[in-house]
């Protein structure tokens, strides 16, 4: 029964945090209505979610968003300090491909938006058997760096995660 009325626990709190973080006001209405939401948009589309991903631990999600978080800290003082103090012609743009261990696509989603969201990287397209991710970097000196930086740092991680 509570199963059915909680079909997916962790997306129903999600819900109801993003928002109250949309409606930037903390009252009773917002978080009754957030409730509802929460409530009922995992019941309407969990049948879109057959093999709905289980999530290993909570303290490897929080490790993973601290990580996540204090990259896009560092890396919004590298992008900056590059716009400002580095010739265009010093820079070097990059085409990277990360070949990927992660197989469930909720993982690789997780990965490529993490890129995204981090500073001075673009995930731009991957390939169609789902093997590997095309990754734009503002400034790369050495590609296999950040390849191996990715790798480590956030798919080393979401693999832990997610499978």
């Amino acid at each position: 029964m509570l199963r059915k009325i909680l079909p997916h626990p962790f997306l129903t709190l999600t819900l109801i945090v993003v928002w109250q973080m949309m409606v930037n006001k903390l009252t009773f209405g917002n978080l009754l209505l957030g409730t509802i939401l929460g409530l009922i948009i995992p019941i309407i589309t969990s049948p879109y979610w057959p093999n709905r991903p289980r999530l290993s631990s909570l303290p490897r999600i929080v490790e993973f968003v601290l990580v996540v978080l204090w990259d896009i800290c560092v890396a919004n003082v590298q992008v900056a300090m590059i716009i400002l103090f580095k010739a265009n012609a010093n820079t070097k743009p990059a085409w990277i491909t990360i070949p990927l261990d992660l197989r469930t696509p909720e993982a690789i989603t997780v990965l490529a938006g993490t890129i995204t969201m981090t500073p001075g990287t673009v995930s731009s397209d991957l390939s169609a058997d789902g093997r590997s991710l095309l990754v734009h970097c503002l400034d790369a000196p050495d590609p296999d760096a950040v390849r191996d930086d990715i790798k480590a740092r956030y798919e080393r991680r979401l693999k832990e995660i997610f499978e």
